[in-house]
């Protein structure tokens, strides 16, 4: 593959990347952070001097843009997130480049105890002779999910600069909020405007995903009742030691994100935050298959339920609040958006890879929202933690995959 795009995307990630834009999943503004409009309006700026047409910024937070038409076919959406992982440190990203990685580990200049080690990554031992880029030990890098906006953005400019590539419309999407749930309301299939679309938000090269977790998440509180220790005898209702039995209650041997993986789903508790006299327990609930989801949602319940059988005095509820569901019931009726994907990837070599993805994207909530959104592969690797990583080279790879993508769609009417 001829390497025209690699120093583009390297220059667009690590500018992007050294931007703080992390959501915050306790606030309750559109975007979650004020710092998310420091991409946005870059990202606004960037579009309108590559020449890109109604180049908007929305008041719900996402930038839109449109690649005219230079031939027939499906309006097709490209989207990815602004936003980084609120798990990890993001504020002060200094990322750094390795040129021609030597096969072997990988240290970090801010943190000399971190390794990334190809011993332990079979994917990065693959990887001898790319360019790399990491942070510096420590912070996450961004590649989830600014390896993405750099791979539409370079796609956005080379078609714009190449009119002589036939394709159809093309629609730009640029969200917030995708890391805690919140990139796509309602409002944006509307304004997109496409007959389908794809996420650049995937792992390793050829992930063409169609198929994700469905998820809910779950909100446990637990009032107890408060007087003072030294009077406390047979009046004290501890809500800390009731979380606590509810917490060791729920399985932790098995349907926990450590104990399983392929399709099995889990409980994953997030957060616990209070004191004696309340206490709330935050969790999330996946599974592939719904009928998976709501036994998930039912077991937290009568874990719940029993423990306030115990302890009549005590307050507890439990709220479950619906938050994505697995695309693949909407995608398996009409592949075409897949199928085009996969053909793409055959076209320059790349074996496909469609694992169903272990979490959801804004793809999983355009297509319930009926705007079919399969998910592209970047190549992002150990995302959300200081490990985080990719190759210059798989990013190249899905710039290509999905230049080839917009010409197999413009022959199809």
């Amino acid at each position: 593959m001829e390497r025209i795009f690699d120093q583009e995307l390297e220059d667009r990630l690590v500018r992007y990347a050294a931007i703080d834009s992390q959501s915050d999943e306790t606030s309750t503004a559109t975007p979650s952070t004020a710092i998310q409009f420091g991409m946005l309006n870059l990202l606004v700026a960037e579009l309108q001097e590559i020449g890109a047409e109604e180049v908007v910024l929305t008041e719900y937070g996402v930038v839109l843009a449109t690649i005219p038409a230079t031939g027939t076919g499906p309006a097709i959406g490209f989207l990815a997130h602004v936003d980084t992982a609120p798990q990890f440190n993001a504020t002060g990203v200094k990322p750094r480049v390795i040129k021609g990685y030597d096969g072997g580990d990988i240290t970090y200049p801010d943190n000399p105890a971190l390794v990334l080690s190809p011993r332990k990554s079979p994917y990065l031992a693959s990887k001898k002779g790319d360019d790399l880029i990491t942070a510096s030990g420590l912070t996450l890098l961004g590649a989830d999910d600014k390896a993405g906006v750099a791979i539409v953005m370079t796609l956005a400019r080379h078609l714009l600069a190449s009119p002589g590539i036939k394709h159809p419309k093309i629609r730009l999407a640029f969200t917030p909020d995708e890391e805690i749930g919140r990139g796509v309301g309602e409002q944006l299939p509307k304004d997109l405007g496409v007959d389908f679309a794809y996420t650049l938000d995937g792992g390793d090269a050829g992930e063409i995903v169609y198929e994700s977790f469905s998820a809910d998440r779950a909100v446990v509180t637990v009032k107890g009742v408060s007087i003072h220790p030294g009077w406390a005898k047979e009046k004290m209702v501890n809500a800390a030691h009731l979380a606590a039995k509810i917490v060791q209650t729920l399985p932790q041997a098995t349907m926990t994100p450590e104990t399983t993986d392929g399709r099995e789903g889990f409980i994953h508790i997030t957060d616990m935050n209070g004191g004696s006299s309340e206490m709330e327990i935050k969790l999330i609930l996946r599974d592939f298959e719904l009928d998976g989801l709501t036994a998930k949602g039912d077991l937290l319940k009568k874990v719940c339920e029993a423990v306030q059988a115990s302890e009549p005095r005590a307050e507890i509820a439990c709220e479950i609040i619906p938050q994505y569901r697995n695309m693949r019931y909407w995608l398996e009726n009409d592949m075409t958006p897949v199928e085009l994907a996969l053909a793409a990837c055959k076209a320059h070599g790349i074996e496909p890879i469609s694992a169903p993805i272990r979490g959801g994207t804004d793809g999983s909530r355009l297509t319930e929202f009926g705007v079919p959104t399969p998910n592209i592969f970047t190549g992002m690797q150990n995302v959300h933690g200081p490990l985080e990583w990719i190759s210059v080279q798989d990013m190249a790879k899905a710039t290509e995959v999905c230049l080839t993508l917009v010409q197999l769609a413009a022959e199809q009417r």
